[in-house]
């Protein structure tokens, strides 16, 4: 039996997990890590807690499967993308906390760039909207806040990299910067119709060449991590965004194929193979995981507040002690009263793309309760997600017949059922909802020769349940419209 360990560094914990052959999961550890908010709308992380995290789950994972690094095919890593760091190369120490991919301070920059008139021509080349969320605007921010990183940079002495490169940085010792295409393609200096970083981009952005990393394809023999680390040097095979990863571990591999992961944010990915479709509906078009030469794209439109309004139910409002309390809670209401939750906590995005949108709970009455809140909180989730699947059916050369699922909120049967009466097309939920880490891990088994090839993975793919629309389209539609009523509201706040 081969074994194969993903490394999973996500936006509030890092989690490493074995999988077996088949893809079945062998043994998991996970480490929450400390979330910085310096200000309202900024958000941090420190690089080493990151680093340090991963490394600890690492070494409980292998200590809990009873196997030794020396056990191991090979590792993948997937990573929340967009994330900003930047370090020294000569100590390996972070200049500045990580900048993560929800913070919004960069919204000057961005505006600043759009009116130079690059709004048109940023898109073009990287199919990325003009936004805070990506990395470029971060860094560029990073080097002109932190007195005497710009000339350093110029000097070569420092090393930019969104976390998957960070973490293999640590684990090689130094010997590696690296990161590949699906996390390139995020970072607003990547071309992704050439496959490089663009030397307009760098110049628009006032970045200097010498801190970016080399750009390989995500299934791809990177080199072996520090023995140190781990006990035994272990072949790095895969490196993947983590919402390319959660594609790519659904066996999403053929145009017109669909998955939404609930997590922290929801991500729906819509793979569109050698063709980078170009959206007219506010999606972006991104790098898919490659395998070989040959380039692969997707479309994706991005929720930033989807399992996170759970956490605030839980922890803002007080309203359950647990975050898996919320179906419960929300079961015990036939419908949400009236109530509409727009969850825009750091702005809407896509289709909308509204930076300065504030939250808003609208439609309350006397005979409102925490029930009725929480049931419109999770039915939030599911609004914001058929919004992204309407835009993609209206891009898409193909139609979109199924959603695969997975992600933390997918466990949540209360919020699929919603989801698939929406959208009115069957949404499945497979057995091993891990599609993230799994993604990372196939990848590393296609690199190390654990796998021939994609129809091998496709047969590993199981499904665990279906969920099938009851609802009449008459009905999801005026829901539907009551949502974009409220949407209208928040942003004229």
């Amino acid at each position: 039996m081969a074994y194969l360990l993903a490394l999973d560094q996500g936006t509030s914990s890092s989690r490493s997990i074995i999988f077996d052959e088949t893809g079945a999961i062998v043994a998991t550890a996970q480490q929450e890590f400390r979330q910085i908010f310096p200000q309202p709308g900024w958000v941090e992380h420190d690089p080493m807690d990151l680093w340090n995290s991963q490394l600890q789950t690492c070494r409980q994972v292998l200590a809990q499967a009873g196997i030794k690094a020396a056990d191991l095919a090979g590792l993948g890593i997937t990573n929340q993308r967009e994330t900003t760091v930047v370090w020294d190369r000569a100590s390996g120490k972070p200049v500045h906390n990580a900048i993560v991919w929800q913070d919004r301070r960069t919204e000057a920059i961005c505006a600043g760039l759009r009116e130079r008139g690059l709004t048109d021509a940023i898109q073009a080349k990287t199919g990325l909207v003009l936004d805070p969320y990506f990395s470029g605007t971060k860094l560029h921010w990073i080097l002109d806040s932190v007195p005497g990183l710009r000339e350093r940079a110029r000097r070569g002495e420092l090393a930019f990299g969104t976390v998957d490169a960070w973490l293999i940085w640590n684990l090689t010792a130094g010997r590696l910067h690296v990161t590949d295409v699906s996390n390139a393609s995020r970072t607003m200096l990547w071309n992704i119709h050439t496959g490089s970083w663009d030397e307009e981009l760098l110049e628009w952005l006032d970045v200097p060449r010498s801190l970016l990393p080399e750009v390989h394809p995500s299934a791809h023999l990177y080199g072996r991590t520090d023995a140190g680390h781990l006990g035994a040097a272990v072949m790095i095979g895969g490196i993947a965004g983590d919402q390319q990863s959660a594609l790519f571990g659904q066996a999403c591999f053929q145009p017109g194929m669909a998955k939404n992961t609930y997590g922290t944010g929801c991500f729906m990915l819509l793979h569109t193979g050698d063709q980078c479709a170009q959206s007219r509906n506010g999606l972006i078009s991104t790098a898919a995981c490659q395998v070989g030469e040959r380039k692969q794209y997707a479309l994706e439109g991005s929720v930033f507040i989807g399992g996170a309004v759970v956490q605030w139910l839980r922890d803002g409002l007080k309203a359950i002690k647990n975050s898996t309390d919320v179906e419960e809670l929300a079961a015990s209401a036939p419908d949400s009263g009236g109530v509409v939750f727009v969850p825009s906590f750091t702005g809407l995005g896509a289709p909308y793309w509204n930076p300065s949108a504030k939250g808003a709970i609208v439609g309350l009455s006397r005979g409102s309760t925490v029930a009725h809140i929480a049931r419109a909180a999770l039915e939030s989730i599911a609004f914001q997600s058929t919004a992204l699947l309407t835009a993609m059916v209206r891009d898409a050369v193909s139609p979109i017949t199924e959603l695969r699922v997975d992600g933390g909120a997918s466990a949540n049967n209360l919020l699929l059922q919603f989801q698939a009466d929406l959208l009115g097309i069957p949404v499945i939920r497979p057995q091993v909802t891990e599609t993230t880490a799994l993604g990372a891990a196939s990848l590393a088994g296609l690199a190390t020769g654990v796998y021939r090839d994609l129809p091998e993975l496709s047969a590993h793919w199981r499904m665990e349940r279906t969920f099938l629309p009851t609802m009449s389209r008459d009905e999801a539609q005026t829901k539907i419209q009551t949502w974009e009523r409220a949407i209208k509201q928040v942003s004229i706040v």
